[in-house]
């Protein structure tokens, strides 16, 4: 087909964008055809979260789900390779301006934008009705709710982690592999291993751990699993080396996940809410124990007298007289900016919040 022709039909064929995919052999047409009536679920549009939904939407997954409760800054640009300075200055919601890029790139899949934190009480509504969900997350607790969705609903995931110039993944698929909370049964104690604040992180490293995880969400959605390496792949990309560790044999019985049915992780804690410092950042979530709608409309009028703010489609912005800012979100979850301190927070945010 010539180049003027699709232009006059607005539409890129299948065939054509997806030309160079469908030559490898392994996929071919009927790989392709797979590829594009799947569904997936990407949790965490971070640095790892970007590369994997470029790989995936370029590719052509046909239904790309952007699962994340955070906005663009100045410190993203350096490896989240989806936003620009326009979207740290609009302070824009990472899903919405990747949904946005993504959609520009290929018009021909549906990309949904939720600006959400996955939570126990959302976990059930966000992930449903997904053929894979891949784990762009910073944070262990998210990794295990998804853990305990992907083995109660048997739908498969591929963890992903970088800081430094190392990384690690694996393809977790319920029933046939090891569960994540087989091979780590508990998350490590705070401040025993290292974060993107404490040993910063090289983007390559983290494109070589999100291309990987891609590389087996392609298999896995082509129908290929035969092709998945069935290892827990660690690398560095600064020493140069690489380690696939086997794990058919590290399966648990005891595993209060995959082998007990106890799914802990998906138990919303409705007492109190969730207070959360940022890795790498001067903020702190807030998320209420039980999920509100705000009219942000009605609240920006109420906040003018408190500070300055700022208002877009998607959330509200109070910067206040003393540095620091309250960036709240429809739902009532909210990020305070300017403090490492959870009670801090915690403080500002009722003061601010109550009626």
């Amino acid at each position: 087909m010539k180049q003027e022709d699709i232009m006059m039909n607005h539409r890129i064929p299948d065939e054509v964008r997806y030309a160079r995919q469908i030559r490898f052999k392994p996929l071919a047409v009927d790989g392709q055809s797979l590829i594009t009536a799947s569904k997936v679920a990407v949790v965490g549009m971070g640095a790892l979260g970007c590369v994997i939904a470029q790989h995936l939407a370029r590719g052509g997954a046909g239904y790309l789900r952007l699962i994340d409760r955070d906005i663009v800054e100045a410190s993203n640009l350096q490896r989240q390779i989806l936003y620009d300075e326009d979207d740290v200055y609009a302070v824009m919601p990472k899903a919405q301006a990747a949904a946005r890029r993504l959609k520009a790139a290929n018009s021909s899949i549906q990309v949904d934008a939720m600006v959400e934190d996955l939570t126990p009480a959302n976990a059930e509504e966000l992930l449903k009705g997904v053929d894979l969900i891949l784990d762009g997350t910073d944070n262990f607790s998210t990794r295990y709710l998804i853990n305990d969705y992907s083995v109660k609903h048997g739908i498969p995931w591929i963890y992903g982690g970088a800081v430094g110039s190392g990384g690690m993944m694996m393809a977790i698929r319920p029933g046939s592999t090891p569960c994540y909370r087989c091979l780590f049964p508990a998350a490590p104690a705070p401040g025993t291993t290292d974060t993107c604040e404490t040993a910063g992180v090289l983007s390559p490293a983290i494109d070589m751990a999100a291309s990987l995880q891609t590389a087996e969400a392609f298999k896995l959605l082509s129908g290929r699993s035969d092709k998945l390496h069935g290892s827990l792949i660690q690398f560095d990309i600064w020493d140069t080396g690489m380690t696939q560790l086997k794990i058919s044999d590290s399966k648990r019985a005891d595993c209060p996940c995959c082998g007990l049915h106890h799914y802990e992780f998906l138990e919303p804690d409705e007492a109190h809410p969730a207070v959360e410092a940022l890795c790498g950042r001067s903020s702190v979530q807030l998320t209420p124990a039980v999920p509100m709608r705000l009219n942000l409309d009605e609240l920006a009028s109420r906040l003018q007298a408190a500070g300055t703010v700022e208002r877009n489609p998607y959330l509200l912005k109070l910067l206040l007289p003393n540095d620091q800012s309250l960036v709240l979100f429809p739902d009532g979850r909210a990020l305070i900016q300017g403090t490492n301190d959870p009670d801090q927070a915690r403080r500002l945010y009722t003061r601010i919040m109550a009626p």
